[in-house]
């Protein structure tokens, strides 16, 4: 396990962290039930003290008619895979989420098994478990350069000395455009876009008790929010951004003025907090903005990963791209991983247990017919 810097650099450790099956592609909907499996039992299967996830469910608000319809469409094919999402109407919304201003929504989808996840807790257990089955991590080891030998790699060079191998994988996501071109790779279509996250002080009448229980709620703006403690909202808002292909390590907490809660009012996460208090107003009475946090999604043409082997070098598999849902889909990825890893070419599809999920929406040089549309 090489890291260019140590674990836990990237974008894992500023993240949102949720975890949802409730997508619109049916593949990824049947990945995502994998890993809500997987991190369920993560205890069990990997080790460590914490449970990793926190099932609290994730609430998308429906504020247009026209949305209803998709998402009762939506709701059906993702109770059709195994999920146990319902589709609340206006009065089922109020009875479940009174907090839920009532004028803001005709209504939800809900899925109670969705919720967020402790990154730290899965990245450093799942490393120490890795460790403990005898896998070697060397730290501050970017890959500077490769030997190849008949359209393979045969080894990697990095400042902590030189690797070599049968197999390697590209896990380095926003991170992984740069990596192909010193490995002689494939360029892929993956925009590094910075992404912000506040965190809101809790105040007023909404108590730590009712705070600490809430969803992962996704309004109808697109700005979304779920408890980071029992004290703090965390608060997040994609906006438009332009790719920044030459990001280093230190602008992952770089806060752009228009976007950091010291600039006042006009910024962004002020707008972020006002159109969450649009739709929970208890939010409105919260104390305050306590910190700015930024890092950067690996984002695709259609929203989907790729999860294939590298088409110019046969012993490279690219686990890259996941537009801001690497967290969540982490054990499906290390699934697809072992599957190509052990059959030592693509394959067209790759069983979950419960399921064959078929692999061309994850393919290199796949036509983008297939956007996911739940991304935020």
């Amino acid at each position: 396990m090489l890291e260019a810097q140590h674990v836990g650099a990237g974008s894992s450790s500023r993240t949102a962290a949720g975890i949802r099956q409730q997508f619109s592609t049916p593949v990824t909907v049947a990945g995502m039930r994998h890993s809500v499996e997987f991190y369920a039992n993560f205890h069990e299967r990997v080790g460590g003290e914490e449970r990793p996830m926190v099932q609290q469910g994730y609430l998308f608000l429906l504020a247009m008619q026209e949305h209803v319809a998709e998402a009762r469409a939506r709701v059906r094919m993702q109770q059709g895979l195994g999920v146990g999402a319902e589709l609340l109407d206006h009065e089922g919304l109020a009875e479940r989420f009174p907090w839920v201003e009532r004028r803001a929504a005709l209504g939800a989808t809900f899925c109670p098994t969705d919720g967020f996840l402790h990154p730290a807790t899965v990245y450093n257990e799942a490393m120490a478990a890795a460790q403990r089955l005898g896998a070697k991590l060397v730290q501050h080891a970017p890959v500077t350069g490769c030997k190849r030998a008949g359209g393979r790699i045969v080894s990697v060079s990095t400042p902590r000395g030189s690797f070599a191998a049968d197999l390697f994988i590209d896990a380095t996501n926003a991170w992984s455009p740069r990596l192909a071109r010193v490995l002689g790779a494939t360029e892929l279509p993956i925009a590094p876009l910075k992404r912000y996250l506040w965190f809101i002080q809790r105040d007023g009448s909404l108590s730590a008790d009712e705070l600490a229980a809430m969803p992962l709620v996704v309004t109808p703006s697109g700005a979304y929010c779920r408890p980071e403690s029992r004290e703090s909202l965390l608060v997040g808002w994609a906006h438009e951004a332009q790719p920044e292909p030459d990001f280093d390590y230190d602008d992952q907490d770089r806060v752009e003025e228009a976007f950091s809660h010291r600039s006042g009012t006009d910024s962004l996460a002020f707008a972020a907090w006002a159109s969450v208090a649009e739709v929970i107003p208890k939010v409105g009475e919260f104390a305050g903005i306590t910190a700015t946090t930024c890092g950067y999604y690996a984002t695709t043409p259609d929203h989907n990963p790729f999860l294939a082997y590298d088409p110019q070098v046969s012993n490279l598999v690219r686990l890259a791209g996941f537009s801001g849902h690497g967290a969540m889909f982490g054990p499906f990825t290390a699934l697809v991983a072992a599957t190509l890893a052990d059959a030592g070419h693509d394959v067209s599809h790759v069983p979950v247990g419960f399921t064959d999920v078929p692999m061309g929406d994850f393919a290199i040089g796949r036509e983008y017919r297939h956007a996911e549309r739940l991304v935020i």
